[in-house]
């Protein structure tokens, strides 16, 4: 056990501040109880929570029948950053700077809305060259649009074969990807619903913003339409993931991570072997901890968002 007098020693812990939501009656609630350490879920580092970000599980989480909560009671938040205060693994010590999100981070095992958490060191990255609001502001939200963009650049996708639209662009997802994209080179087309977002997403690097996709979302899909983007991030899914494959470069590409547009896609395997369009899944939840790492790495350096005071 590392102990240092720098440092909360965790014996020293009676009791501390925690969200707790509880199923009751069909109904979840939640309210700021007082839990122990011995409370915790098994785990060899206990982390001093500093931030959690606010995400749409977490909202679910809260909500009956949400669909992403295993168990109750349950401490929701699916990410933290914070000081290490108590390892028995030697790869963490007291006193390093760590973060964690996904795997059953807030869905399963205790999250980030408490003032401790207990988790395993295979879920935890060092914040290396990152503060920790710097993780937090970055969240699981920017850690998804970090994937998204390596996931078109590592399919050879450059910045010359044309713009790349970005959908949902005002969501956290959208909004670090079109800051991530122009810093690398690409043009951004940002699709939003929210004109008055317009000059925010000029700031963050969009060349051009447009409305919601598809244009006329009365309109009948079409299998093929006019080639527009050499690549996509896809946050919205449902027709408008449908409408942007439809319109994608040959040889492009499109990562997928959203569902507010609905979870259906009504397409065609058109675009797939007319264009040989890519349709690239991201899922931030169970990355290994390995590719999940470099990618943290990154972020704190060449893939850093350039604006995290605008995004946070």
């Amino acid at each position: 056990m590392s102990e240092s007098p720098d440092h909360l020693a965790t014996n020293n812990v009676a009791g501390f501040r925690a969200l707790v939501a509880r199923e009751n009656d069909g109904a979840v609630t939640a309210s700021v109880e007082t839990v122990r350490l011995a409370d915790l879920p098994p785990g060899d580092v206990v982390v001093q929570v500093l931030y959690s970000s606010v995400n749409y599980k977490d909202a679910l989480a809260l909500t009956h029948r949400g669909g992403v909560a295993r168990q109750y009671p349950l401490v929701p938040g699916i990410d933290l950053t914070g000081v290490v205060v108590d390892s028995t693994n030697p790869a963490f010590n007291v006193g390093d700077q760590v973060l964690a999100h996904g795997y059953d981070i807030g869905t399963g095992h205790h999250g980030g809305y408490a003032e401790f958490a207990r988790l395993s060191a295979d879920q935890l990255v060092h914040l290396g060259a990152l503060t920790p609001r710097e993780g937090a502001a970055i969240g699981t939200a920017g850690f998804t649009a970090a994937m998204s963009v390596q996931a078109l650049i590592d399919r050879g996708i450059k910045p010359h074969d044309g713009p790349i639209v970005v959908t949902g662009a005002t969501g956290g997802v959208g909004s670090v990807s079109v800051d991530l994209l122009a810093a690398a080179g690409y043009e951004v087309v940002a699709s939003t619903g929210k004109a008055e977002a317009a000059e925010l997403l000029t700031e963050l690097g969009a060349a051009e913003v447009i409305g919601r996709l598809p244009a006329d979302p009365e309109a009948k899909p079409r299998a093929l339409a006019k080639a527009r983007w050499a690549g996509a991030v896809d946050c919205v899914g449902g027709p408008t993931l449908a409408d942007v494959l439809s319109s994608i470069n040959y040889g492009g590409a499109v990562a997928a991570s959203g569902l507010t547009g609905g979870a259906g896609l009504n397409t065609t395997v058109m675009p797939f072997i007319l264009r040989g369009v890519a349709l690239l899944g991201m899922d931030s939840v169970q990355m290994p901890i390995g590719p999940r790492r470099a990618i943290w790495e990154r972020l704190g350096n060449d893939l850093k968002p350039r604006h995290l005071e605008s995004l946070s």
